[in-house]
């Protein structure tokens, strides 16, 4: 059933979405070893891994150009272009801050004091779980239009939409422990240092947000 309603709709434009997902996904849990890297101050893994991020961003930069181009101007299908373009904008944004994250670190050969550098993989990582139960909730689009907006399909969304917020809601404990960790010793590091530190677990705590924006923006189209 769920193929013939998908057959109705021509070319749909979900699935480029979903690839796009996919690779901004690849680019941020590259976040992991990178961070791992610098915990080991091996600049030259570093400098090999955010190579790798930056290859992603532009393959996700490419690809989102592609499906602007190729998004005809109205669809038959009950989701507002509006909407797929919104999220599509949304997706590139979080692999742009993967990018500029690592882009910061590696340019300034920024080095994690050893005293946070456990509790700074954990919260890299739990970011990186925001954007992996996004991506969830992303991948259930083309099964909601094949049920036609059906209230099961609806609720599985919304179950994934829970996860998604708890992860979120996750991240940010860790964002506010790891900033109080680092207040504890940020007079032993150059001034310098410590800001670029508070500002790198910042970012990090927007990539999580822009990745829980991102998944929550299906709640829109549902809601639409």
């Amino acid at each position: 059933m769920a193929n013939s309603i998908l057959s109705l709709f021509g070319h749909s434009p979900i699935k480029p979405l979903q690839n796009h997902m996919q690779t901004v996904l690849q680019c941020v849990e590259l976040l992991v070893p990178f961070f791992q890297a610098i915990a080991k101050e091996d600049w030259e893994k570093v400098e090999s891994t955010y190579n790798l991020i930056a290859d992603f961003e532009g393959k996700a930069d490419n690809q989102k150009q592609d499906i602007r181009l190729h998004l005809p101007k109205s669809l038959f299908m009950p989701i507002n272009r509006s909407d797929l373009i919104q999220l599509l904008s949304k997706q590139d944004k979080i692999c742009n801050t993967a990018k500029d994250i690592a882009g910061i670190m590696l340019g300034r050969k920024q080095v994690v004091p050893k005293k946070i550098a456990t509790d700074m993989t954990a919260y890299v990582k739990s970011a990186v779980a925001v954007a992996v139960e996004a991506k969830v909730v992303i991948d259930e689009l083309d099964e909601l239009i094949g049920s036609g907006f059906g209230g099961r399909e609806i609720d599985r969304i919304n179950r994934c939409i829970t996860k998604l917020e708890k992860a979120e809601d996750k991240n940010d404990k860790r964002q506010i422990s790891l900033r109080a960790k680092l207040h504890e010793i940020e007079t032993d590091l150059p001034p310098v240092d410590a800001m670029f530190m508070y500002k790198t677990i910042e970012a990090i705590g927007h990539l999580a947000d822009r990745a829980q924006s991102a998944g929550e923006q299906i709640q829109v189209i549902v809601a639409r």
